[in-house]
């Protein structure tokens, strides 16, 4: 692991698996799937497919990886919003 050592990591909701996307987005496909348990890091954020979760109701999706993004209902990060960049 080199140079952005310190990147904020961020839990996956207690007891689920969440689908890890190609984009930000429902329609988009599956790359993975988070375990129970999982962090991630949020590069950045951007609008996709409103997706309900145990953190509320919400069209952002962050992005963990290049081509991989998790709906934000499913990620703790402690707020309502955006908590990152925007994806450019």
């Amino acid at each position: 692991m080199s140079g952005d050592a310190v990147t904020a990591r961020y839990q996956v909701a207690p007891g689920y698996r969440v689908n890890v996307r190609s984009g930000p987005g429902t329609n988009y496909s599956i790359v993975k799937v988070l375990g129970e348990g999982a962090s991630v890091p949020i590069n950045c954020q951007c609008s996709g497919t409103t997706v309900s979760g145990p953190y509320g109701t919400s069209n952002i999706w962050d992005n963990i990886a290049n081509g991989q993004f998790v709906a934000d209902a499913y990620v703790h990060t402690g707020r309502d919003g955006y908590i990152a960049p925007r994806c450019s």
